[in-house]
């Protein structure tokens, strides 16, 4: 535990114990999300919107995530069944690159305008 300084704007601490797996799961999305651990766990327990915005940091710690994630894969290719681990971990990288992903196609707005653009003249 820290000190007790009654000048320090945060001056509370809040503990909880967690398995290794669940402690894993939580890293790999704080590092997606560029936020600092605190910042990220205080974020989601008021509720408020966590925008992941891509970095190279961000980039680079996906990408060895999959990277492990593909040597369990074919690690197991041989018939064996994936742990629930790996599963989980794979479900939430795939939510994470579908979420950074560009989307191609316009807005609803860029669309309907496009759409008047086309319309012709009775």
């Amino acid at each position: 535990m820290s000190c007790y300084d009654h000048n320090r704007v945060r001056s509370k601490t809040i503990a909880f114990r967690i398995t290794p797996e669940l402690n894993e799961q939580i890293n790999l999305i704080v590092a997606a999300s560029g936020m600092t651990k605190q910042d990220y766990i205080t974020s989601k327990l008021l509720d408020l919107e966590v925008t992941i915005v891509p970095s190279t940091y961000t980039y680079a710690a996906l990408r060895d995530e999959m990277r492990e994630v593909c040597r369990q894969l074919n690690r197991i290719r041989n018939g064996c069944e994936p742990s629930e681990r790996l599963l989980g971990l794979c479900e939430r990288l795939s939510d994470l690159f579908l979420g950074l992903r560009c989307d191609d196609a316009g807005s609803q707005i860029e669309d309907e305008d496009d759409m008047v653009r086309k319309m012709e003249r009775c």
